[in-house]
């Protein structure tokens, strides 16, 4: 199959700019083209995994990637899908954050020097030095205002008092630009990103159609949303990093274990290099079997991100907890600070909880316990007003779960 099929079959495919043109232009193979990544974190977080799976799955078929990294657009940050404006940061941190997503990009992306050999770029170094006058003159005059305002990138903000800013208004024709200038540098012909990308890469595409008379074309992913259509990737605690300092490997692993039935296939045939036959096998089962899915989803992520080393530890550990077992080596551990106990050195049950990130809220904290979901090594706790002596943290500490599959260790420092 080409690349096409493959990103079609596996469920990526939301919007096309030219189908018939893009089905040909694949059927050639050879595709030079660009996937943007601003640097808004020094990790990858899992929102991020699915275009890096569609970018491995079209290298794999003979296309060649340009990673853009957005060291110049990240100085001003992408408004899409955002209810407020993006926290300014420095060209220090900026510059630091590109060079760890480089690193974490080499495990998917294979980056060697010859015909098929990825891109890393860094818009940077065309955006940074601009001559704004020149650039309105040569640019500018491309895009029309009312066009702008009428892209679902920007409705969100325009309804909201704060408004959208100048600076951020820029960041559509920035993004033109970018493909602008990656299609005069390495021909690329086509832009890809998640859904949200839409209009800021319909702008490019047509940038180049109008400025420099040749093809372009835009393709857009559908975002990581579960059953319920909500973002894939998130957890009381925070974003699910690619990083295992921010994330660990046991705790990745354990996100894609308890993923909803509903959802388990669609990752499995969107996030992993599984053959599509096996894949079409697995869609039926049913029942008890949806947790064998489950398992192969978290193994063969946690895989993929940390290795099979770290893979195998976190699959041990899971069974184990599942199994009722005591190996708590794996298992993600919060570590409480004096200030967290009271004079009289005890934390309190719902504390704890909120502490170790399994709950958002006391008030969820309290429901739990009322509605028997909460244990410590083992036993249930019931009393709302339940306090743990500092004293009982020390050493291995205690393993605190709440429902049937979530554990935490938690001990004092």
């Amino acid at each position: 199959m080409n690349a096409y099929e493959v990103l079609k079959e596996r469920g990526f495919i939301e919007q096309l700019t030219h189908e018939e043109e893009i089905k040909a232009l694949f059927e050639k193979g050879g595709v030079t083209f660009y996937i943007g990544i601003d640097p808004t974190a020094d990790s990858l977080h899992v929102g991020h995994f699915l275009t890096v799976m569609a970018m491995a799955h079209m290298q794999r078929c003979g296309n060649r990637p340009i990673c853009l990294m957005g060291g110049g657009t990240g100085m001003i940050g992408d408004p899409s899908g955002k209810a407020d404006m993006r926290k300014m940061m420095t060209v220090e941190t900026i510059d630091h954050n590109v060079a760890c997503i480089k690193k974490q990009l080499s495990r998917f992306i294979n980056f060697d020097e010859g015909e098929g050999g990825a891109i890393i770029a860094n818009n940077a170094d065309w955006l940074r030095n601009l001559n704004y006058i020149e650039f309105l003159r040569e640019i500018g005059t491309h895009f029309s205002v009312n066009r702008m305002l009428a892209a679902d990138c920007f409705k969100t903000r325009m309804d909201r008092e704060l408004g959208l800013s100048f600076l951020e208004f820029n960041y559509m024709i920035m993004q033109g630009y970018d493909f602008y200038e990656l299609n005069k540098r390495y021909n690329c012909m086509l832009e890809m990103g998640g859904n949200d990308q839409w209009s800021n890469i319909i702008a490019g595409v047509e940038l180049i159609r109008r400025k420099a008379q040749k093809p372009a074309y835009g393709m857009t992913f559908k975002l990581l949303t579960n059953s319920e259509g909500v973002k894939m990737g998130k957890t009381v605690s925070g974003a699910v990093w690619l990083d295992p300092e921010k994330t660990s490997p046991y705790e990745f692993y354990q996100y894609w274990r308890n993923v909803a039935d509903a959802d388990v296939m669609k990752c499995i045939r969107m996030l992993t290099f599984l053959p599509l036959e096996e894949i079409d096998e697995m869609a039926k089962w049913e029942g008890s079997q949806l947790n064998k899915a489950k398992e192969i989803l978290a193994y063969e992520l946690t895989n993929l991100v940390h290795g099979e080393e770290e893979a195998k530890k976190a699959q041990e550990g899971a069974r184990a907890l599942f199994a009722g077992g005591a190996d708590t080596a794996h298992m993600p551990t919060t570590e409480l600070a004096d200030e967290d106990f009271s004079e009289e050195g005890t934390i309190d049950l719902i504390s704890m909880l909120v502490k170790a990130g399994m709950v958002p809220t006391r008030s969820e904290g309290r429901r739990a316990i009322e509605q028997g979901g909460v244990s410590i090594d083992g036993e249930k706790i019931t009393d709302v007003k339940y306090t743990v002596a500092k004293d009982a943290l020390t050493g291995d500490g205690v393993v605190l779960k709440k429902g049937k599959k979530k554990f935490n260790k938690v001990l004092a420092k």
